[in-house]
């Protein structure tokens, strides 16, 4: 496998030209955001990423977690790079200072963490889920929750996890049978078992804060019925010293297709007498404390397919300058080519690069528009801007996984055979990559949300907005025309047979990400165009950026008007066929 580079220059060029960091510097609560503290931040990462986390990947991949006697052992390293992460601060980057934490934008902690995503995908799974718990507990837990444990989670010293899933519920989470009984005290316990719970036992923290869904006496059916419990692995003392082990443990770990470094754990809540919780929020508000993590770990793993595929379209790129098959015009017939010089190859490399750059961009433009949101003194903009999080999250959450699955095949494809075996480590990246679309609420879930959920917003006035802007971008008439006409049609669809509309929603999420993907790199292309014109930055670097932005408009963009027959076709054709037919 490949070494990892951190694209630095790229990271500094989104977040400098084609973002508006310096307005959000200006703003009282980034006010310490300033150039030089950014570009330090990212240099470090950068290292951190490709010296201590990204050597762990192969071998983690071979080597995976393993269960003994109850406990998990991380792979060698796991732990000492996990220990110089924390020691770096950098589990806080975009957290509270008030717990410890840099109080950085949304727009940075992004970039940094890509970098961690593209060094190690597995190991880096333990803060994504971190961060997803610190983000719910702040937002939902009682003072005394957040006295005795947050400033812990934001440090990365405890790390947390997300327990839904049950053998018998998996994306119907209104279907667990996890129960929560009153203990007297203001404590619950609670008794049920979860599973594909990622890092839900390990060995890198001292502490480990799950959040776990249960339902309590009397509470109704459904999602209705579901309350929330924050239950550590140890308890915590008043004082925040650790006490006992807990009434849960570690059953199994996963036998998985990828991420094996990533203990994926079958979790028992109260094999004695209950494991013992407090609730996060009011009784049976769970499912909405919930989607507080869920929100945040949904663009972390939009993320992971910018991550995956970035690291492998470097490794794609580096086989391909330096194997040699085939010859081209006015070769020898006794010498070869290095496949970079033919041109089916330097098309799925640019597929590769085009596609990742705009998925990279279409994050980043979530986290800007989160930092609007919650930070900027102007309403209007920060309720446009959450409308923006709103219905850009679903996107980029399946397009983004969906086109990792299908960059890192691709860069297996450039491997040829030597990506099929396994010590190029192509086949890593395909196999790690193919989860993101599945957790976090499947991409086809994703679409459903889009459709059903954030296009209504406003009544249709949230999309047709956005869209409008999108428009606004040079060469994009014809993309944004097909999607308005996938729009109107859904928004008109939906209430008179939603399963027409729900037909098409896959399509019509992946036409929505082309289009986002092509208005942001149109952006960027405009952003390097007058850099250049100034003659400041490097000048390569700047045609590249314009070359690849040329080549999605060309190569990428023009499928998403093929995607309008088949969003507005309805539902006849999905639904022909009978059950048990199919």
């Amino acid at each position: 496998m490949s070494a990892y580079a951190a694209p630095l220059a790229d990271l500094r060029f989104a977040l400098g030209q084609v973002f508006d960091l310096k307005t959000l510097a200006g703003l009282k609560e980034f006010e310490h955001a300033t150039p030089d503290v950014i570009d330090a931040a990212l240099e470090e990462a950068a290292r951190l990423a490709g010296e201590a986390i990204a050597p762990l990947n192969g071998p983690g991949d071979r080597i995976g977690s393993k269960l003994d006697n109850g406990v998990v052992r991380t792979p060698p390293g796991f732990k000492e790079a996990y220990r110089q992460f924390v020691e770096g601060g950098w589990n806080g980057v975009a957290f509270d200072p008030a717990y410890g934490g840099q109080g950085l934008p949304w727009l940075v902690a992004m970039a940094v963490q890509e970098m961690w995503t593209s060094a190690n995908m597995a190991w880096s799974l333990c803060a994504l889920l971190t961060q997803g718990a610190v983000e719910a507990v702040a937002a939902h837990g009682s003072d005394s929750q957040k006295a005795l444990f947050l400033e812990k989670m934001v440090s990365g010293q405890w790390t947390g996890t997300m327990n839904l899933t049950e053998p018998h519920a998996g994306s119907d989470v209104g279907a667990l049978r996890s129960r929560a009984e009153p203990a007297g005290d203001g404590t619950w316990r609670i008794k049920g078992t979860k599973i594909f719970i990622t890092y839900g036992e390990h060995d890198m923290a001292e502490n480990i804060v799950h959040l776990v869904l249960a339902r309590t006496p009397g509470s109704p059916p459904g999602t209705k019925g579901i309350s929330l419990f924050l239950v550590p692995k140890f308890l915590v003392e008043e004082d925040g010293g650790l006490g006992r082990r807990n009434d849960l443990r570690c059953v199994s770990l996963e036998h998985k297709l990828g991420i094996h470094a990533s203990p994926t754990a079958v979790m028992s809540f109260g094999d004695q007498d209950g494991a013992i919780g407090t609730l996060i929020g009011r009784e049976n508000e769970g499912m909405r404390c919930m989607f507080t993590m869920m929100n945040n770990a949904r663009l972390s793993v939009g993320l992971q397919g910018v991550a995956i595929s970035e690291r492998a379209y470097q490794q794609a790129a580096a086989f391909a300058r330096e194997r040699k098959q085939g010859r081209i015009a006015g070769m020898k017939s006794t010498d070869s080519a290095p496949i970079v010089a033919h041109p089916d190859i330097r098309r799925s490399l640019m597929t590769m690069r085009a596609n990742t750059e705009a998925m990279r961009l279409l994050v980043l433009q979530i986290a800007e528009s989160m930092d609007f949101a919650h930070r900027h003194p102007d309403k209007a903009l920060a309720r446009r801007r959450q409308e923006w999080v709103e219905l850009l999250t679903p996107v980029a959450k399946a397009h983004a996984t969906d086109l990792g699955v299908e960059m890192t095949s691709l860069g297996l494809q450039i491997h040829g055979g030597m990506g099929f075996v396994e010590e190029t480590g192509a086949a890593q990246h395909l196999r790690d990559s193919r989860i993101a679309p599945i957790y976090e609420g499947t991409n086809g879930i994703q679409a459903i949300d889009l459709v059903a959920r954030k296009l209504p917003i406003g009544g249709g006035a949230a999309v047709r907005a956005l869209i409008g802007d999108m428009a606004k971008a040079p060469g994009l008439a014809d993309a944004c025309k097909a999607l308005s006409a996938s729009t109107e049609w859904m928004l008109a669809t939906l209430p008179k047979d939603a399963d027409a509309a729900l037909a098409g929603a896959t399509p019509y999420c992946r036409q929505f990400g082309i289009v986002a993907g092509g208005w942001l790199m149109a952006r960027a292309a405009e952003a390097a165009a007058k850099q250049a014109g100034k003659g400041e930055g490097d000048a390569a670097f700047l045609a590249a950026k314009q070359a690849t932005a040329r080549f999605y408009a060309q190569q990428i963009l023009p499928l998403a008007a093929a995607l309008t027959g088949p969003i507005t076709a309805g539902k006849d054709a999905v639904m022909a066929l009978a059950a048990e037919a199919l």
